[in-house]
């Protein structure tokens, strides 16, 4: 049976409470997750990072990528294919923007496969609950791209405080994740993805 439905409901609740909150409470939430991420022991040896820009209520990135990169992290940002699928490119210090309204790096396309590559992958979500099964916003780029990723980055998704539930409906082709940080603090699950 399809939860299509339930999580559309869920999404359209989700996103409706972000739009609603202040954004000095938005740009707080990606001070602390910043801080998190950065002091999480997974990403003391990482040399390599997929992350991504934040567009509108998300929780902000830019703070996050910003260090990671003047730490001399490679950090690889994801370009949209036009089959909604994601691509790989070195953050260089610059975003171009694009004509579906993200910001993009202009650098060298590395391959949809690179992600398998990471040592950590920063994603996002609209919730994740507590056996680490994440809410998308229903495109599956980040589902295809942890797919192919396997089990070998540390994957942790970035969210509002009330955004991390007991139970998120899922399908077969949702791809869960490892860790979530909210502005409490870092959240680990035991799934091994």
């Amino acid at each position: 049976m399809s939860r299509g439905p339930e999580k559309s409901a869920l999404r359209s609740r989700l996103l409706a409470a972000r739009r609603d909150m202040e954004p000095m409470l938005r740009t707080e939430a990606g001070h602390v997750l910043a801080e998190a991420v950065l002091g999480a022991p997974e990403l003391a040896g990482a040399a390599t990072v997929a992350a991504y820009v934040s567009i509108g209520t998300e929780p902000p990135t830019g703070q996050l990528v910003d260090a990671l990169w003047t730490r001399g992290v490679t950090v690889l940002l994801p370009v949209l294919l036009p089959d909604s699928d994601l691509d790989w490119a070195p953050y260089e210090g610059i975003l171009e923007p694009t004509e579906r309204g993200l910001r993009e790096p202009h650098g060298l396309r590395l391959g949809r496969s690179i992600i398998a590559t990471v040592d950590v992958a920063v994603v996002p979500a609209l919730a994740v609950d507590r056996d680490g099964r994440r809410l998308g916003r229903g495109g599956g780029s980040y589902d295809r791209a942890l797919a192919r990723a396997g089990t070998r980055p540390w994957t942790v998704a970035l969210l509002y405080e009330n955004e991390l539930l007991d139970e998120v409906p899922t399908e077969p082709h949702d791809q869960a994740v490892q860790a979530v940080a909210t502005p409490a603090g870092i959240t680990r699950f035991l799934n091994t993805r």
